[in-house]
Parts: structure tokens; sequence; C-alpha cells
């Protein structure tokens, strides 16, 4: 079942990097090395590694699941059970977008709230971002590209800011190393599993590609880029904090940014927070506009009302979320139901895809 995308409308190859990396980095790197090494101790750097490294089996099932059936989600899921299911089948993805959305913008409104402001209301910062991802979205998928390209590109001097930490590292801290066992290391790949979720978008916005066959390599290479970012990040940490120090900070990251000194800025964290914003717009973005593209497919509601409707879904949902527990129990479900996802229905649509092809030919 082939969607037909009329060719302005399509992205060029090179974009899939920024749309995969993007997605893959997000609020989430300002807190995972606590998570990973609750498991692992400090031989997690090599869960984070292995974890991204398995990802690209994945993505090579995603690109097989698009080119068998010249298409999204839908695409497959049509190919396989028929029109009908088909719909039935991808409806919950809609729900799974708009959660995705949910988590990131709620997630980043409590780091905001922690550590600059504590009075920030919720629904008006909500309301402000929500309008402004409206506003994007209703350019087409093209300009989301280009929100999700300039969200890699003008936030890239952050990484270079970890260098700052390096005379107060200690890489003796990741000594010595395969301390742990294989279960541990499998258990801290599980939850580092969950802050690289995010590459699934692949499977919904693959008709938008002006050729997959070549974005393939720019795929590949926007995961290799986010394994490596991590990697570091994570070796980095490690070497600056303790195991004991590691576990009594929510958000490592922010923390080490603390130890930043120029002569014209003190608290460089604040700087990181703000740049923030522009890190997890086109995250917030690419899943309301995966869920509206989604609604209009299953039961042809307009894309433009279809947002406005998930939007104001999404600005509801976030003021039910106001203490720790509540938006880390969100999280952990929204990883949850990604990781599933990604590793688990992925896998099977896969199977099942190359078993109907080969029925369907003969």
């Amino acid at each position: 079942m082939e969607q037909l995308v009329p060719e302005k409308g399509k992205i060029s190859p090179f974009l899939v990097f920024f749309l995969l990396h993007t997605m893959q980095v997000g609020i989430g790197v300002l807190g995972f090395q606590r998570i990973i090494a609750k498991y692992a101790g400090y031989d997690a750097w090599i869960s984070v590694l292995v974890t991204g490294l398995s990802i690209h089996i994945i993505l090579w099932m995603m690109y097989k699941i698009g080119e068998t059936t010249n298409g999204d989600m839908l695409s497959a899921h049509t190919f396989v059970f028929g029109k009908k299911l088909g719909k039935i089948l991808t409806f919950p993805f809609i729900f799974y977008f708009t959660l995705v959305a949910v988590t990131i913008l709620r997630t980043f409104i409590e780091v905001i709230q922690v550590w600059m402001f504590p009075d920030l209301n919720t629904f008006w910062y909500s309301l402000a971002y929500c309008i402004l991802a409206i506003y994007i979205i209703f350019g087409g998928f093209r300009t989301v590209a280009g929100i999700a390209f300039f969200g890699v590109i003008l936030p890239l001097y952050l990484n270079f800011i970890f260098l700052f930490t390096l005379p107060y590292t200690d890489f003796k801290n990741l000594l010595p190393i395969f301390d742990h066992s294989v279960k541990d290391l499998l258990m801290s790949g599980y939850k580092m599993s969950l802050t690289y979720l995010g590459y699934e978008i692949l499977l919904f916005l693959y008709p938008y590609i002006k050729d997959p066959q070549r974005s393939k390599k720019w795929a590949h290479l926007g995961i290799l880029y986010t394994t490596f970012l991590y990697t570091l990040i994570t070796i980095i940490t490690f070497a600056y904090f303790s195991e004991g120090q590691l576990q009594k900070h929510v958000w490592p990251t922010l923390t080490m940014w603390k130890a930043v000194h120029m002569p014209f800025v003190e608290r460089f964290e604040y700087i990181g927070i703000a740049n923030w914003n522009i890190i997890i717009l086109p995250n917030f973005c690419i899943a309301l506009w995966c869920a509206s593209r989604l609604l209009k497919r299953v039961v042809h509601l307009k894309q433009k009302k279809g947002i406005l409707l998930i939007s104001f879904a999404c600005l509801i949902a976030i003021n039910f979320f106001k203490t720790r527990e509540q938006i880390n129990k969100l999280g952990d479900y929204t990883g949850l139901i990604a990781f599933f996802l990604n590793f688990g229905y992925i896998p099977f649509l896969f199977c099942l895809v190359l078993l109907v092809k080969k029925v369907k030919k003969k």
C-alpha cells in the first residue's frame, strides 16, 4: 500500500541523520548516568556502547519493512493484516506519540522548575510551547525537519563544555573493568535503551524521504553519533563523580556544568537549560506531527485539525503530573511502552512482513 507524498513535501536523505539523532538526545541526557549506574556500577559504559550498536539491527529491520510495503507503519499493517484491521492496529500509535509529547514537555518543565524558576506555571509554559509547535508543524514536514537540523547544529557547542570538567576527573573510577555480571550489564542496557528511544519515527516518516536507499547511511551515522555521544558523556560523568556521589544527583549533567567558570558566565547550567528549549523543540514537534499524521490516515481527519486536537489533549494531560514521583512514573511507563515497541513489536512485524511477502509471491 503506497502512501503518495508530493515530491515538494519530501526531505533530502541527509536530514534523516538529524531527525533520528535529535529524537534520541532529549531530556534523558541530563540524568541517564545515575539510572544505568544503579545496576552495573561504572561498567555501565559498556552497556551504553553495546545497546547503541544493537539499535542498528532494529534500524535495518525498519528499512526492510519500509522497502517491502513502500510506506509507513499503516502501510505495513495493511500489507499484513488488511485495510480494516491495519487501521485498528495503527490507532494505538496515535496515543503513543501523544504520550511521548507529554513526557518530553513535562519532564523539561520539571527541570526548569527545580533549577531556575520554582514558581513557573506549568499550564502557561505548556501553552506557549504548544502554540510554537503548532506554528512549526503548520509549515509542513519540511519545516519540522528544518527545526530538527537547527536543534542539532545550534546547541552543538554544548558537547565541548564537558571539556571544562576534565581537570576534576579521575578515570581510575572506571577500574576495574568487567567487574559486574552479564545480568547486571543487561539490566543496565535495558535502562539505557529507554534513553536511546526515538528512532522508531523512521517507520512513520519513511514515505517523506526522497530517496530512502540513500538515507540508510545517514540513519546509521545518526545512531552511531548518538552512541558515541552517550558513551563519551557516560565515561566523563563516571570519572567526575564517585559511585556514591552519582546516586545523590538526579541530573548529573547539570551538576557537572556547575564546574564551568568563564569570565562572563557564573552559572553555565542556566545557559544549558535555556539551550535545551531548542533541543527538545524538534522532539516535541516530531511527536505531535507523527500523532496528527496517523490521525489523518486512520480516521481521515485533516492534519491541521488533528494537531490542534492532540495539542489540546497534551495541554490538559501535562497539568495532571505535579510531583516528582508522578513525573518519574510517566517517564518509566513511556519508556517501557517504547521499549516493547522497538525491541518486541518491530522485529515481530518485520517477520510477518517477510512471511506475507513470501506467501504473496507464491
